[in-house]
C-alpha cells in the first residue's frame, strides 16, 4: 500500500491543521443545527414520522450529486475553493430555512435542507483530503482522521443540546439566526490555511474516472462497510426525535439524548488519537460492528431519557470509532493524487443510503413499531461482517 505523503510546505500537523478543523466543526454544525430545529419544528406542527424521514433525507440528496464533482474539484484545486464554495451554500441554507419557519413555507425549508447538505459534501471532501496530505505515515493517518472526525462529532454533541436550549427559551427563529452565523465563522477560519497548489498532472495524461477506483476489493468492501456503519447513525437520527416526541419529551431532553451519542463519539475518537499506533483499523471495525449491532437490539427496551442517554453514549462509542479507521484505510489503498475521487466515492455510497434510508424508516415505522429501524440495522451489520473479514483479508 503506497505511504501517503505530505504537501510540500506542511511539516506537521500544527501548520493550518487547527483551521482545517475548526472549518469542519463550523460548517457542519451549520448543518446540524438546522437538521435538528427544522425536524423539531415540523413535528410542532403537526407533521408525523413520515414527514420527518422525508425532511432527514433532503440533506443526502445534494451529496449524491455534488460528491463526486466535489472529489474532482478538491483533486483540482486543493483547500479553499470548495470549502468557500460549501460556506456559500450552508449560509444560504441558514437563511433559507429561517424564511421557511417565519412564512410557514415548506418548500422553502426543503430547499434550506438541499443546501445545507451538499454544503457539508463540498466542503468535507476537500478538508478531509488536505487533512489526509498532512500526515506521514499510517500510524499518523489514524491520528489525523480522528481529529477530522471529531469535527462532526463535537458539532453533533453541541449543535442539539444548544439548539434545544435556545428553542425552549427564544424559539425556533433564534436558533435558525444562529445556523446563519456559524458559515460565516467558518470561512474566517478557513482562510487560516496554508495555500498549497495541487501537484500538476503528468505531461499527455489524462484524469481517470473515479469509477475506476472500485476495480480494487479492499476498497470496494471498505465502503460496503462504511455504508453499513453510517446507515445505523441515521436510524439513530431518525429514531431519537421521533420516540421523544412520542413520550412526550421536551426539546432540550431529545437535545441530550442526541448529545449523549455524540459524546460517546467525541470520547472513543480522542481515545484513538492518544493510541492510534496499537490499533488494527480491520479489527477494530469489527469490533465496532458487533457492538453496535448488540445495542441496535436492545435500545428499544431502555427506560426514560437516561436509558436512551445510555444506549446512545454505547452506540456513539461503536460508531464514534468508524470514520477514523475508514478514512486512514482509504488513505491507504489509494494514490495520494486519487484522494479526493475517493472520497467521493465514499461520500456518493453513504449519502445513497441516507436518502433511501429514512424513507424506508419512515415507512417502516409507520407500518410497525418506531425502534424497527434500529432492528433492521442490526440484521444489515450482520451481512456487513463478512464484508469487513474480506476487506483484511485483501488489505494484508
Amino acid at each position: 500500500m503506497p505511504t501517503p505523503t505530505p504537501v510540500a510546505g506542511y511539516t506537521g500537523l500544527s501548520v493550518g491543521f487547527a483551521a482545517v478543523i475548526a472549518s469542519l466543526v463550523a460548517v457542519h454544525a451549520c448543518m446540524a443545527t438546522t437538521r435538528v430545529a427544522a425536524t423539531l419544528w415540523v413535528l410542532h406542527q403537526g407533521y408525523g414520522g413520515g414527514f420527518v424521514g422525508v425532511l432527514l433525507s433532503l440533506f443526502a440528496v445534494a451529496p449524491l450529486g455534488l460528491s463526486m464533482w466535489a472529489g474532482r474539484l478538491a483533486d483540482r484545486h486543493g483547500f479553499h475553493r470548495p470549502v468557500g464554495i460549501g460556506v456559500a451554500m450552508a449560509f444560504a441554507g441558514a437563511v433559507l430555512a429561517l424564511a421557511a419557519q417565519l412564512l410557514g413555507w415548506l418548500w422553502l425549508l426543503a430547499l434550506g435542507c438541499l443546501l445545507c447538505g451538499g454544503a457539508v459534501a463540498v466542503s468535507a471532501v476537500a478538508i478531509q483530503r488536505e487533512a489526509g496530505l498532512m500526515a506521514r505515515d499510517a500510524s499518523q493517518l489514524k491520528r489525523v482522521f480522528s481529529w477530522v472526525a471529531l469535527g462532526p462529532a463535537l458539532s453533533n454533541a453541541l449543535a442539539p443540546v444548544i439548539t434545544g436550549i435556545v428553542i425552549d427559551l427564544a424559539g425556533f427563529s433564534a436558533a435558525l439566526v444562529l445556523s446563519t452565523l456559524l458559515p460565516l465563522a467558518a470561512w474566517a477560519v478557513a482562510l487560516r490555511v496554508p495555500r498549497q497548489a495541487p501537484a500538476p498532472l503528468a505531461t499527455g495524461a489524462k484524469p481517470r474516472p473515479a469509477w475506476d477506483l472500485l476495480k480494487d476489493p479492499g476498497l470496494r468492501n471498505l465502503l460496503i462497510v462504511n455504508v453499513a456503519m453510517s446507515s445505523c447513525w441515521d436510524a439513530h437520527s431518525f429514531v431519537v426525535p421521533v420516540v421523544g416526541h412520542a413520550k412526550g419529551l421536551s426539546a432540550s431532553s431529545i437535545g441530550l439524548v442526541l448529545g449523549s451519542f455524540a459524546a460517546a463519539a467525541t470520547l472513543v475518537r480522542l481515545a484513538i488519537v492518544r493510541w492510534a499506533h496499537h490499533i488494527d483499523e480491520v479489527k477494530a471495525l469489527r469490533a465496532a460492528m458487533a457492538i453496535a449491532t448488540v445495542t441496535l437490539i436492545v435500545y428499544a427496551w431502555l427506560p426514560g431519557t437516561l436509558g436512551l442517554m445510555a444506549g446512545s453514549a454505547v452506540l456513539g462509542l461503536a460508531l464514534g470509532a468508524v470514520q477514523p479507521m475508514v478514512l486512514a484505510t482509504m488513505h491507504q489503498v489509494t494514490p495520494p493524487d486519487r484522494h479526493g475521487q475517493a472520497l467521493g466515492l465514499r461520500m456518493l455510497a453513504s449519502n445513497g443510503a441516507t436518502v433511501a434510508m429514512p424513507l424506508g424508516f419512515g415507512a417502516l415505522a409507520a407500518i410497525s413499531v418506531a425502534a424497527a429501524p434500529l432492528w433492521l440495522m442490526a440484521s444489515v451489520l450482520v451481512g456487513a461482517q463478512f464484508a469487513a473479514r474480506e476487506m483484511g483479508r485483501s488489505t494484508r
